[in-house]
């Protein structure tokens, strides 16, 4: 079965590279990702822009648009991205330097940090980059639910927010991270309401291959997840609107595939798996020609 990583990380973030050794137990670097993608049948991934300047600066205020993949000097061939957005620094030369690099063909999205960011995402300050998501047809990945990060804000990640959104901006594709996850039902009714807005499956537990296992067994936290899937299912074609994705270096990749696995039935898989990031992530077909 080939497979799409629709959410993880290559980025110089302390906090990943702790997570990563101490959590995870994760190389976090090409060659670990390169190996995860080979034992995980994963065919390409989309990374998440993201940068500190600063060890422990994360979310960083200062960081430069746009927020690129920076945890090496060259950016591995079977990885492509979605630009992170700093709303601190939206000023014309950093649109101009956002837009110039859209047109790259890596460039596959963008990605806001509500929480991280203190500002809703139907705030105003964020209308230049949904004015570009449109003008390029690219979607706009948007961080949902708990933050990785005490400095955050959860009053801003929450989904429900992204309704709003949804509703004023129809031309354009919205995937919430994480399934919104704590508020997986806000995210549920938010995905099912509105035909413009998915959800990736990234980041829905933090740990290692032992973590993974135990969470899997947990019938409480698959019941959390399993009770926005159900509530999805009404609408036709309901698989269409998940993506696998895994927030690495948080999780090793193969564990994390058979998690999600366990969340729905084999039919599904090649929707949720593979087809569906080709359809909301458009500029991926051309890696596959």
């Amino acid at each position: 079965m080939k497979i799409i990583d629709s959410h993880l990380h290559f980025s110089n973030i302390n906090s990943f590279k702790e997570t990563a050794l101490n959590l995870s137990n994760v190389n976090y670097s090409s060659t670990g990702l390169k190996e995860e993608f080979q034992k995980s049948h994963v065919i390409i991934g989309i990374g998440m822009g993201l940068t500190e300047k600063e060890i422990g600066g994360f979310p960083d205020l200062n960081s430069d648009n746009p927020m690129d993949l920076d945890l090496e000097e060259k950016i591995p061939d079977n990885l492509v991205y979605c630009l992170g957005i700093n709303p601190q620094k939206l000023n014309d030369e950093e649109l101009s330097k956002i837009e110039k690099r859209i047109k790259n063909s890596k460039v596959v999205g963008l990605k806001i940090y509500p929480g991280y960011y203190p500002y809703y995402v139907w705030d105003k300050i964020y209308d230049p980059i949904y004015k570009l998501a449109s003008s390029y047809k690219i979607p706009v990945v948007i961080h949902g639910g708990d933050p990785y990060s005490s400095k955050a804000l959860v009053k801003y990640s929450h989904p429900i927010h992204i309704d709003e959104l949804a509703v004023s901006h129809r031309n354009i594709n919205f995937v919430i991270a994480h399934f919104g996850n704590p508020w997986i039902m806000s995210a549920a009714e938010v995905i099912y309401k509105n035909s413009n807005v998915y959800t990736d499956l990234s980041g829905l537990l933090v740990g290692n291959q032992n973590d993974i296992e135990a969470f899997k067994n947990d019938q409480y936290f698959i019941q959390h997840i399993q009770r926005g899937i159900t509530f999805i299912k009404v609408i036709p074609n309901w698989y269409e609107k998940f993506l696998f994705g895994t927030d690495w270096p948080l999780v090793p990749i193969k564990n994390y595939v058979e998690l999600i696995k366990s969340l729905f039935d084999e039919k599904f898989y090649d929707y949720i798996f593979y087809k569906n990031a080709l359809k909301v992530f458009p500029r991926l077909n051309s890696f596959f020609k």
